[in-house]
């Protein structure tokens, strides 16, 4: 039996903050673990993805959150936002990033991970250009590759954490 799947806006209610609190602290965990030590992953969520800053990244104006569900469990998130360091080549453009994309990894349904795509490209389609900056071992990064983004040379450092990262950039118009 085929799974129910659907990727919605978040907002500030209870059910909406307790669905990304969730999401964001088992994917980070999920991610970051085999890469980093206990103490870094989990100070990066006390300060990232508690309830309070959570909470004030939803609210901001710069932000746009989607959780991806499949048969009415949250699998999956999105945070597309104005934020960010831009590309130095594509500054200049009307541009939006996709700040996180991340999908719990007992949720391998390749459609979660495209429901969530296809509405971050609805979000964004009226820009000029959409970037990501992930760490360079993500394994979307091919996911991302396969939807016309293509990686740039100029390597960098995430911004919250001591991982190598790489910029993605998918031109719109």
């Amino acid at each position: 039996m085929d799974s129910t799947i659907i990727t919605k806006f978040t907002i500030a209610t209870q059910q909406g903050m307790d669905a990304l609190l969730y999401l964001t602290q088992t994917i980070a965990r999920e991610k970051f673990l085999p890469l980093l030590s206990q103490k870094q992953v989990e100070n990066y969520l006390s300060e990232n993805f508690n309830e309070k800053a959570l909470m004030a990244e939803v609210n901001s104006m710069s932000n746009q959150w989607l959780v991806v569900y499949a048969d009415d469990k949250p699998a999956g998130f999105a945070r597309i936002t104005s934020k960010g360091e831009r590309p130095r080549q594509i500054a200049q453009n009307r541009i939006i990033r996709i700040a996180d994309f991340g999908i719990i990894k007992e949720y391998t349904d390749p459609a979660i991970r495209q429901s969530l795509f296809d509405k971050c490209l609805a979000v964004c389609k009226s820009y000029e250009a959409i970037w990501i900056n992930e760490y360079v071992e993500n394994p979307f990064i091919g996911f991302f590759e396969s939807e016309g983004f293509a990686k740039q040379d100029e390597k960098s450092q995430l911004h919250e954490l001591p991982l190598q990262s790489v910029c993605l950039i998918k031109h719109l118009s």
